[in-house]
């Protein structure tokens, strides 16, 4: 290593650490903010011109905006619709039933699973939102399980979408490994989900059992009632929305009947000095939210979803849900076994591709549950309209870590990693996992972690015919999820997402990937040391 690798990782180091102090001392700056600042610091400290830094900051922002943002905005659209048609309700009832106590993580964590297979782990959290939320409530109004009901399904929600992400092929990041080092997809396939279920069991719902008992995470009130509905949300007592305070059963009893009666009423005579909110929850609701939604008097004639007097069946609510999770199957599929010039190739690669899948999918909802319910189009657009206003403040958080990303990247960082790396006597299996885990944590990329181990190890694996290339490039994606900290835009996502503090975040992405990556690690080395054949 030359002395500027030594510069570079240390201002990589200094960089994450002053972006903590920036957030959680007293200063208690916007993340976005302290992002930019951030990149600008790590970008001159690093040595890059200023116009080059400029354009690392804007491609970043821009890039992550676009692979990322537009799937969230999306995403939050389909999720208000779903809510407001009782989709996601019904939904809820049929996976967890009456299954609201320790039952209900497994649950959630064999969800994900299923519906994270084709997705990136930003798009699966997306897509899971409004059934999560919807859980969560559910799991707190029975109070079979203590603590915060969002900690109990983010936790296994995040291990299932993590494993899938790294470890198991269609997913990009095994897939370029497997191109790369020339592995067999189809043993890829067998070793990731061999790696990835003790990952999920441990990381998911037995970590939740630890840790979720101690956590007191609370969405933002104006998310929750957009992805749950107003009846809903109005079932967690005000108190709890705004401060996770526990409140005994006959408080909950009270206003739950008394409480919600004489909103309902207020609701129904258009009395504003209820502060109502556009969809008829609790006035203490809307205050916690800063008055973020839009009050009834603004649309005093507009009418008001009530998904208990229109049912949507499930059959109905699975099909709108999923979607864009069956078309993003379907590229991944063709992908794997068709040519990409082939005319389904082609169809599948556009109407799979992640933001194309999610319009399709909003479209869809459009028709299916609103149009088709005989809802109002002005009723729908202020739904879409007001679905947005919620989730502005994570966008630009997820454009800020993605302009981080960027310029630690373009700095050298991922470079000074190999150059270290390229030094040590380790077996393939555990180097190219030591060296996915340093990229992806120096650069917060998964991606630059997968492609730079797989191009370090690719001449070692093909001098020895030892090496078995499906577990190396199972090793290579469990390390390329290790430790997602500040500078991933997946860690900013769950934060905002759950309203989390840095802290709580901390617990729960970002132990529940490096529990992951851990797992990934021993599973695949020991199954190195069993098979003991090329793969």
């Amino acid at each position: 290593m030359s002395g500027h690798d030594i510069l570079l990782l240390c201002t990589a180091l200094g960089g994450v650490l002053m972006l903590i102090a920036l957030i959680t001392s007293k200063l208690r700056m916007h993340p976005f903010l302290a992002l930019l600042i951030t990149s600008v610091a790590v970008g001159l400290v690093s040595g890059l011109s200023t116009g080059d830094l400029i354009d690392a900051i804007e491609d970043g922002a821009g890039n992550t905006f676009g692979n990322v943002g537009l799937v969230v905005a999306l995403g939050a659209m389909l999720g208000r619709l779903l809510s407001d048609s009782g989709a996601t309700d019904r939904i809820a009832q049929i996976v967890i039933g009456e299954h609201t106590g320790r039952a209900a993580p497994w649950l959630v964590a064999i969800a994900a699973f299923v519906i994270g297979i084709p997705m990136f782990f930003e798009v699966g959290l997306v897509m899971l939102l409004p059934l999560l939320f919807s859980i969560a409530l559910r799991i707190e109004r029975a109070g079979r399980l203590k603590g915060s009901g969002f900690a109990w399904v983010a936790i296994p929600a995040i291990a299932s979408l993590s494993a899938l992400h790294g470890m198991v092929p269609p997913h990009p990041g095994p897939l370029t490994a497997i191109s790369t080092i020339g592995a067999d997809l189809g043993l890829t396939m067998i070793y990731g989900l061999i790696a990835a279920v003790p990952a999920v069991i441990l990381a998911g719902p037995v970590y939740a059992r630890f840790v979720a008992p101690r956590l007191h995470i609370r969405p933002d009130a104006a998310l929750v009632e957009q992805f749950t509905g107003a009846a809903q949300t109005a079932a967690v007592p005000t108190a709890a929305v705004q401060a996770g305070a526990a409140q005994t059963s006959a408080a909950q009893t009270s206003e739950a009947h008394s409480g919600g009666s004489a909103s309902a009423s207020k609701r129904a005579t258009g009395d504003a000095a209820g502060g109502v909110s556009r969809l008829g929850g609790a006035a203490g609701l809307d205050g916690a939210a800063g008055g973020v939604a839009n009050v009834t008097k603004d649309h005093p004639d507009a009418p008001v979803a009530q998904p208990e007097q229109h049912p949507v069946s499930f059959v109905v609510a699975i099909i709108a849900t999923l979607i864009p999770v069956v078309l993003m199957l379907f590229r991944t599929l063709t992908a794997t076994l068709l040519s990409n010039d082939s005319v389904t190739g082609k169809v599948a690669g556009f109407v799979g591709s992640p933001v194309v899948a999610m319009l399709i999918g909003v479209l869809v909802a459009l028709v299916m549950l609103g149009y088709g319910r005989g809802t109002k189009p002005e009723q729908l657009r202020k739904w879409l309209g007001s679905s947005l206003k919620p989730i502005a403040g994570i966008l630009l958080i997820i454009a800020g870590g993605g302009a981080f990303n960027k310029v630690l990247i373009a700095s050298g960082v991922g470079d000074a990693i190999m150059h270290m790396a390229s030094n040590w006597a380790l077996s393939a299996v555990v180097l190219g996992w030591v060296i996915a885990a340093l990229l992806s944590v120096s650069t917060g990329s998964a991606t630059v972690g997968i492609v730079g181990a797989s191009g370090l190890v690719a001449p070692l694996a093909a001098a020895d015919p030892t090496v078995n290339l499906a577990l190396l490039v199972v090793a290579i994606g469990s390390g390329s999820i290790f430790f997602n900290y500040a500078n991933h835009a997946g860690f900013w996502l769950v934060k905002e997402s759950f309203g989390m503090t840095m802290g709580e975040t901390f617990k729960t992405i970002t132990v529940v990937q490096t529990i992951v990556g851990l797992i990934g690690l021993v599973v695949t080395f020991a199954l190195s040391l069993i098979v003991g054949l090329p793969g």
